[in-house]
């Protein structure tokens, strides 16, 4: 399988249907990522309509994964941040489509987006994951600080309470 992974400076229908796809597919799988389910299409891709109004303004950076059945991954940076952390983004909605997991995607997403921060001048990601979850072991694996975890923090889709942990990284300057 061959995965690529692309940077999207604006986001057009296709692709937000698409991006809406793998939103409910998370969700319906279990994934604790803001949504309760039933997530319908319609209230996926109004979420994704708001994103894509941040990516047009610089506000996020918007990285998908693609393989020959399109869109199966995305990952964005958070880069509007207060004034006095110019130096920072958040990373946030790692969403993985079931049919891909444990397949490395999560790594490729997660390496753009930390390239596109160094690029940017962003020296510390901050993020957080449901503690003990896929992204969690990944986080942990690519080389992030876990700073600890906070009980009781969201829901799961099935309406059980999870924690979340906190992790950042350090980057390099380049240059």
């Amino acid at each position: 399988m061959t995965t690529t992974i692309r940077r999207l400076h604006a986001i057009a229908d296709a692709e937000i249907a698409a991006l809406a796809e793998v939103l409910v597919d998370c969700v319906e799988g279990g994934a604790s990522v803001g949504f309760m389910p039933p997530l319908t299409r319609e209230r996926a891709t109004t979420f994704w309509r708001r994103v894509a109004s941040d990516v047009a303004a610089g506000a996020r950076a918007l990285f998908v994964a693609e393989d020959q059945r399109g869109v199966c991954g995305t990952v964005h940076l958070v880069l509007d941040l207060p004034e006095n952390q110019p130096h920072r983004a958040d990373l946030t909605k790692m969403l993985v489509h079931r049919r891909v997991r444990r397949q490395g995607v999560g790594a490729l997403l997660l390496g753009a987006a930390e390239a596109a921060a160094r690029a940017a001048g962003r020296t510390l990601l901050v993020l957080d994951a449901v503690t003990g979850g896929d992204g969690a072991r990944l986080y942990q694996r690519s080389g992030w600080i876990r700073v600890g975890d906070i009980p009781n923090y969201a829901l799961m889709p099935r309406g059980e309470p999870c924690s979340t942990t906190v992790y950042y990284r350090v980057l390099e300057r380049v240059g």
